[in-house]
């Protein structure tokens, strides 16, 4: 029988015999686990290297001030860690509420935006699932939607930086389960424009869109309203960009109150942790140091457009903190300006991405910087 947005979905763990041990759900057999690359630990066997970490789209510099005063402030009373962090962060979602222009029904806050999309996938997929991803996009999703025994059907535009609406319409069928869409697009920068979801919302109502914002204070522009409108929307954001505390893994999503009840019934209401709730409540405090945060990055990606064109390579810019650079040899590349203490990401392994690296967008003075350390490599290349 098929299901509809709002109900609740249940599976059996499988009964594999195993040589050694407990069997795991069936799923997982084939599953490989999400991989991300770091350069974490070499900048921090480099201590004294100037380096620059430019390959997850993190903010190269600290969040406000407000949000170290925050913390201090809180660490500085006692009988504070040793309890649960507050329930549900509802001060922090009743302080969203303005940043989104919703009401606190239709805001969940959660352990980075991941937590959201695996929290999603857990509520409303099974086995055999479909799920629609235009790729290449962020591939920590598939894993969630894999762990769940679903189906994974990818999405390829005719053009690799166009959303190709028309087509991706008419993948949609009625046994569409979920519909994934980062909006801007990591790493291609495509967006989906609000009145183009919205007709999607209206044509495919039996199927559930998750709209991953994670990028939204550089883009500017958002499809959250549409949640007061449709009820099978869900938009989810994080901290861990613009607003630079990452390392708390702080987000949130927006969804109406139908598939907030079912979310709901999964949902660990302690799983945020206190000093996040302190920080992201902080960071909101604080518009006006993000405001300049995004207009210093618009500025260097102008700047990098420029110089790299200039020296006769092809830079494609997106709305949101990253650009892509097409280079001959990307993984030679990206090797030589990890020496240079440049940490950048090679997508050349994505459908199409074949001699793109992609590079978080620094401030303008590291961009300068940046880019006399590129000039080196080229040299070498």
């Amino acid at each position: 029988m098929e299901r509809r947005i709002g109900e609740q979905h249940h599976e059996a763990s499988g009964n594999e015999s195993r040589t050694h041990g407990p069997s795991s759900v069936k799923y997982l057999d084939s599953l490989s686990p999400y991989k991300p690359v770091s350069s974490l630990m070499r900048i921090w066997e480099n201590p004294k290297q100037v380096s620059y970490k430019l390959d997850w789209n993190e903010s190269t510099i600290p969040p406000s001030p407000k949000v170290y005063q925050a913390i201090v402030r809180f660490l500085s009373y006692s009988n504070h860690l040793n309890w649960y962090p507050e329930l549900g962060s509802t001060s922090l979602a009743e302080a969203l509420t303005e940043y989104v222009n919703l009401d606190a029904e239709n805001i969940l806050v959660t352990n980075g935006s991941d937590d959201a999309l695996e929290l999603v996938c857990k509520a409303y997929l099974g086995p055999d699932d479909r799920v629609l991803v235009p790729v290449p996009t962020y591939t920590h999703f598939f894993v969630y939607v894999q762990a769940r025994g679903s189906q994974m059907v990818q999405f390829h535009s005719s053009e690799l930086f166009d959303s190709d609406i028309e087509r991706l319409d008419a993948a949609i069928t009625p046994d569409t389960r979920l519909v994934y869409l980062v909006n801007p697009n990591n790493p291609t920068g495509v967006v989906y424009e609000s009145d183009d979801v919205a007709a999607l919302l209206e044509s495919h109502p039996q199927t559930l869109f998750i709209v991953d914002e994670a990028y939204y204070e550089f883009h500017g522009k958002s499809v959250v309203h549409l949640v007061g409108e449709y009820d099978n929307l869900v938009v989810t954001r994080t901290f861990s960009k613009c607003f630079g505390i990452a390392g708390l893994r702080m987000g949130y999503l927006c969804t109406s109150v139908p598939v907030m009840t079912e979310l709901k019934k999964l949902f660990n209401p302690k799983s945020v942790n206190r000093l996040g709730q302190i920080a992201a409540m902080a960071c909101l405090s604080d518009p006006d140091y993000y405001d300049n945060l995004v207009e210093e990055v618009t500025e260097a990606k102008v700047l990098l457009r420029s110089e790299m064109t200039r020296r006769g390579y092809r830079i494609v810019t997106t709305p949101a903190n990253y650009v892509l650079l097409e280079v001959p040899n990307p993984s030679r590349f990206c090797r030589l300006l990890e020496d240079e203490g440049v940490y950048i990401r090679d997508r050349s392994t994505l459908p199409r991405m074949e001699h793109f690296v992609r590079i978080t967008v620094p401030t303008v003075a590291q961009a300068h910087e940046v880019i006399a350390r590129i000039d080196r490599v080229l040299d070498r290349m």
